[in-house]
């Protein structure tokens, strides 16, 4: 049974960092698609970056350059890095994994994924 857990959040100031970390176990995680995505109150939920198992990585256009999408697949483990944090960036994290990413812009979607962790909290303020 695949199962996600994802963990590294919390509260910075706007232009802080954070690394966030997704354990993974129950399947092969370097042969998979493994996505993050991030939910705020009252919006839906959206990806923000994915990485295939050729390790072709894509982002949405409001985290490039800010955010960086990357694996440990001795670990199982997906990392995302956010720098230059915002107060847009507000919202609850969550990894998620499909066996293939999808064209651009259809990984962003959140229906394209079968498994996803819990979730992690990130809050920026201004």
């Amino acid at each position: 049974q695949v199962q996600l857990v994802e963990s590294g959040g919390g509260s910075v100031q706007a232009g802080g960092s954070l690394r966030l970390s997704c354990a993974g176990s129950g399947y092969t995680y370097s042969s998979y698609c493994m996505g993050w995505f991030r939910q705020a109150p009252g919006k839906e939920r959206e990806g923000v970056a994915a990485i295939d198992s050729d390790g072709s990585t894509r982002y949405a256009d409001s985290v490039k350059g800010r955010f960086t999408i990357s694996q440990d697949n001795a670990k199982n483990t997906l990392y995302l890095q956010m720098n230059s944090l915002k107060p847009e960036d507000t919202a609850m994290y969550y990894c998620a994994a499909v066996v293939h990413c999808e064209a651009n812009p259809r990984w962003r979607l959140a229906l394209t994924y079968d498994y996803w962790g819990q979730g992690t909290q990130v809050t920026v303020s201004s």
